[in-house]
């Protein structure tokens, strides 16, 4: 079985100070498992990201995302869309002053109704 996974979510930020951060950013998504399901996500975010010293970054972030999709069953294909919000509140290791690798936790995470597979999220942030 084969599939894919394409994703892109850049955000753009502004430095309040050495230490806060706020921003907005849009994303957008598609994966497909082959002859059975595929899924496009799209919407956009906030965030807001705060740096106490210089190695860490937290952050607290929503996002706002129009699901759609087309699963194929033995009756035909069934489409479903809707509307997925998600509270992230993560932390991160500042690897360099341009990437940050950390993870993100969806507070409003619900397994049956997210389109996130799992509450927890790991993230890679390179900063241009």
């Amino acid at each position: 079985m084969g599939g894919t996974n394409i994703s892109l979510a850049p955000n753009l930020t502004y430095l309040l100070s050495d230490k806060i951060s706020i921003g907005g950013g849009i994303q957008g998504s598609y994966s497909s498992l082959k002859d059975i399901q595929s899924t496009t996500t799209f919407g956009g975010s906030v965030i807001t990201q705060y740096s106490p010293i210089k190695q860490i970054t937290t952050l607290l972030e929503f996002a706002e995302l129009h699901v759609s999709t087309k699963t194929e069953t033995a009756t035909g294909a069934a489409k479903k869309t809707y509307w997925d919000s998600a509270l992230f509140i993560g932390a991160g290791y500042n690897v360099t002053e341009k990437i940050s690798l950390g993870a993100k936790y969806n507070v409003l995470y619900k397994e049956d109704e997210s389109v996130y597979t799992s509450a927890i999220i790991p993230f890679v942030n390179i900063t241009f």
